[in-house]
């Protein structure tokens, strides 16, 4: 008996540290938990500011630069009161709708409301959620002020007011949540750094539809007021968009590094390829041109800045800036619609180049979440198509429904007696000249 109960217990002995053996070798390891980085931290915080600084001041000198003189005010105003709009909207349900959970692959949860349970201490990843939020916001808000370039000079104030709360809602929240905050094209391998489908495809698509339903303008000559604003505006955009860009590697690392100076060359490359196409066309470069070919080439990198190397980046950028002429002074013209700043000549035409060109030339030695066409992957560039279509069809199809809501409401488009008066007077009682 004391035999076998020896034998039991050394049995019981063997089963018990073979059990632990095993159980030290399957469990998963335990995931470290999240904690707070200051540099990360201090970082974001700066690129945040950039991204704020892109819509005010950056793009509302730029497009007021751009106006008539008698809708400079009116056109600032279009971004500003955006920008106001989306910074509530965004921490009402467009943070929550966009980036908290999944359904579906289509939209998020509204647990975080009012960013209820988004506490001083909680994070995403290395930093303060609650500066992701703000962050992303900013995103929100310049996406939406793009469009108004497109729409200026003709366009209700109170209807322009309405619009942007609607197509932040039903348009921007819905595709950013698709790419960014794990919706069905993030799950697809869909490859956007800092929003060439979200931001300027999304913007550019909108710009368009809405234009084909405002008509024309009784005057479409574009005549900038003043092309030192232009240029100080555009300044100030390629100022911003490194915390636009370099920001949404979210760390202070060097993929942020990367896409900084990806952003720049790929910028400066493009205001080179602008400019001597434009010389070689009409035998005078221009300021507006140069700042044109900027802004196409910042828009064209934006998706790929933290997926390519710097020979992508340079291809990128000529590209965006030779195309991005002719969608301009020869497409627009020949198809005869009134896109009054070239919000789709720019960022709908640069965004689609940029977007697809990231499915090419991602470079996996610069981000092991992207590999393109030339690296043995020719299914991204597929992907990327795919992303930049279904973005192009839903944001039109919902930019239409839209302006038909708005419809219902109010009128959209001044008076003919408004229009040739000027919005700043007839929209605002003011002006930006006394002369």
């Amino acid at each position: 008996m004391k035999k076998l109960l020896s034998v039991f217990i050394l049995i019981m002995m063997i089963l018990a540290l073979s059990a632990n053996l095993i159980f030290a070798e399957t469990e998963a390891p335990a995931q470290p938990q999240p904690k707070l980085d200051t540099g990360d931290t201090a970082w974001m915080i700066v690129a945040t500011a950039l991204v704020m600084l892109m819509t005010v001041p950056g793009l509302a000198l730029f497009y007021g630069g751009l106006a008539k003189r008698k809708d400079v005010l009116n056109t600032i105003a279009m971004s500003f009161v955006t920008y106001c709009i989306v910074s509530f909207l965004w921490v009402f349900y467009g943070y929550s709708l966009t980036f908290s959970g999944d359904i579906a692959g289509i939209i998020g949860y509204l647990d975080k409301a009012f960013l209820e349970g988004v506490k001083v201490d909680s994070l995403q990843g290395t930093i303060p959620e609650a500066l992701f939020s703000v962050f992303q916001l900013t995103f929100a808000a310049i996406t939406v002020a793009l469009i108004s370039g497109a729409y200026i000079e003709r366009m209700k104030f109170s209807a322009w007011a309405l619009f942007s709360v609607l197509w932040m809602s039903l348009v921007y929240v819905p595709v950013a949540h698709w790419v960014w905050g794990g919706g069905f094209l993030a799950k697809m391998g869909a490859l956007d750094f800092a929003g060439g489908t979200v931001v300027h495809i999304n913007a550019g698509i909108a710009a368009l539809v809405g234009v084909l339903i405002l008509g024309k303008r009784k005057n479409t000559l574009l005549v900038p007021n003043n092309l030192t604003l232009v240029a100080i505006g555009a300044a100030l955009l390629w100022f911003g968009w490194f915390g636009f860009n370099a920001g949404s590697a979210v760390a202070s690392n060097g993929l942020a590094a990367q896409a900084f100076i990806n952003t720049n060359t790929a910028t400066a490359v493009a205001a080179l390829a602008w400019m001597f196409t434009e010389w070689a066309v009409t035998k005078k470069p221009t300021v507006l041109g140069i700042a044109s070919g900027m802004i196409a080439g910042l828009v064209a990198i934006t998706p790929a800045a933290g997926f390519v190397n710097i020979a992508g980046s340079v291809i990128i950028g000529a590209i965006a800036g030779f195309i991005c002429y002719f969608s301009v002074t020869a497409m627009k013209p020949k198809l005869g619609y009134d896109d009054a700043l070239d919000v789709f000549g720019i960022h709908g035409v640069a965004g689609i180049i940029g977007a697809i060109l990231t499915g090419v030339f991602a470079d996996p030695a610069i981000n092991e979440a992207g590999k393109g066409l030339l690296y043995g992957n020719p299914g991204q560039l597929w992907t990327q198509t795919v992303a930049v279509l279904v973005t192009i069809v839903y944001t039109a199809i919902m930019t239409a429904i839209i302006f038909l809501i708005i419809k219902i409401f109010m009128k959209v488009r001044v008076s003919e007696e408004e229009e040739i008066t000027g919005l700043d007077s007839s929209q605002h009682s003011e002006r930006a000249y006394n002369l």
